[in-house]
């Protein structure tokens, strides 16, 4: 079994210094996802806040990072599809039946596009082994799809996959915007022995995991390959005082269309995240 992971700070969420006068102390996707997580309750969260998913593992090494979601990156990894797929999953979100031995596992995220923005009507399509490491391939079992809400989150309710020969433990999901290209990929979990001789695994790839809800809750956060307009800047109206490329700190005040606020987090401030937009940066007051 892998260790539990812990919550930390993601080291693209920090500047070239990682220190706290750095104007990139709090990335895009970073910000968004806390104001998703703000305006409206998280099924599973790894701590109190917001969940950043593949944050350190409990040795205390970072892993390699699906690549930020921020202009010019890349998208989540493509992965084999391996000989398991089958087509026409039944759509649910709890892969879990009655009897159905194994470890309680709850994963949780968000997809985002090449913008940061969260992508709505996701298909995320799962399957994997159960806990002696074998797939249904009659039937449907820990099979399911599933659609991201409106503010691009999803929540998968399984139980941890067993190991066999060859493989180290993994969940497969294809996902799919409406539109766009079908991608295929694998999600793994921290502190696994066989991670380092699975020919196929994928650091990039690695889950947030940690005990908690009587079994496991994972986060993953996926990039997809969106176009996406980066979001209309709403112009700083005459006589306010917040603007675009300011760093700001927690406790700074700025005035936006004749109202004052008050700094929540540190940030610097793009096109978008004027005060009234982003409540998880601003308060009014």
């Amino acid at each position: 079994m892998d260790e539990a992971g812990t919550r930390g700070t993601d080291p693209d969420d920090l500047g070239a210094d990682g220190g706290a006068d750095s104007p990139r102390l709090v990335r895009r996707k970073t910000v968004l996802r806390a104001a998703l997580a703000a305006t409206a309750a998280i099924p599973v969260t790894l701590a109190a806040g917001p969940a950043l998913a593949r944050t350190a593992a409990s040795s205390g090494a970072t892993p390699e990072l699906t690549p930020a979601c921020d202009d010019g990156d890349h998208p989540t990894p493509e992965q084999i599809e391996g000989p398991y797929f089958k087509p026409n999953s039944p759509q649910r979100s709890n892969l879990r039946e009655p009897g159905l031995p194994g470890t309680p596992l709850t994963v949780t995220g968000y997809v985002f596009g090449r913008a940061c923005r969260p992508v709505a009507d996701v298909l995320l399509d799962w399957w994997q082994a159960d806990t002696n490491g074998a797939y249904d391939n009659t039937g449907f079992r820990l099979r399911g799809h599933q659609f991201t809400d409106a503010r691009g989150s999803f929540t998968l309710t399984t139980i941890v996959p067993g190991l066999y020969p060859g493989r180290t433990r993994h969940l497969h999901v294809k996902l799919q915007a409406p539109g766009r290209p079908v991608l295929t990929t694998q999600l793994y979990f921290p502190n696994e022995p066989r991670n380092n001789t699975d020919t196929i695994f994928d650091p990039r790839l690695l889950m947030t995991v940690r005990d908690g809800g009587g079994g496991r809750e994972a986060a993953f956060d996926f990039v997809l390959d969106v176009p996406q307009d980066p979001g209309p800047g709403t112009p700083t109206p005459p006589g306010g005082t917040w603007s675009v490329g300011v760093a700001y700190r927690a406790g700074d005040r700025a005035t936006y269309a004749q109202r004052a606020y008050v700094c929540l987090q540190a940030h610097t401030a793009q096109p978008g995240w004027e005060p009234p937009n982003v409540p998880a940066l601003w308060r009014a007051g």
